[in-house]
C-alpha cells in the first residue's frame, strides 16, 4: 500500500517561513516523481514544485520561484518543501502527491499523479 503523509502547515505572518515535509512508504522503486500542488478556495489545484526522487532534478513554478525549495531525504523516504518570504496568496491546502510515470515537466499536471496525501493547511495572514 502506498502512502504519502503532508505536515508542517500552519498559520504564518506574510515574511515568514514554513517547512512542509511528505513521508512516502511503500515505494519499491526509486524512480519517481513527488510534486507538491495547492489549491485556494474557489481555484484549481496548482503544481508549485516537483522532484525526481532518483534524479534529484527540480521544477518550480514561476509564482513561487526564489522563495520555496524542494529536496529529498532518501534515507527517510521523505520530501520537504521549504517555504520562505511567504505571502498571503501562498495560502492554500497543500498536498504532496507520487506517481512512477509522471514528470516534472513541463510541469506537474495533477491528473497525471495516482498517489496523494491528505493535504496540510498553510494560512499567510497578519
Amino acid at each position: 500500500q502506498l502512502q504519502l503523509v503532508e505536515s508542517g502547515g500552519g498559520l504564518v505572518q506574510p515574511g515568514g517561513s514554513l517547512r512542509l515535509s511528505c513521508a512516502a512508504a511503500g515505494f519499491t522503486s526509486p524512480y519517481y516523481y513527488i510534486s507538491w500542488f495547492r489549491q485556494a478556495p474557489g481555484k484549481e489545484r496548482e503544481g508549485v514544485s516537483c522532484i525526481s526522487v532518483s534524479h534529484g532534478s527540480t521544477y518550480y513554478s514561476d509564482s513561487v520561484k526564489g522563495r520555496f525549495s524542494i529536496s529529498r531525504d532518501n534515507a527517510k523516504n521523505i520530501v520537504y518543501l521549504q517555504m520562505n518570504r511567504l505571502k498571503p496568496e501562498d495560502t492554500a491546502v497543500y498536498y504532496c502527491a507520487a506517481d512512477p510515470s509522471s514528470s516534472c515537466y513541463p510541469s506537474p499536471d495533477p491528473h497525471e499523479y495516482t498517489y496523494w496525501g491528505q493535504g496540510t493547511q498553510v494560512t499567510v495572514s497578519a
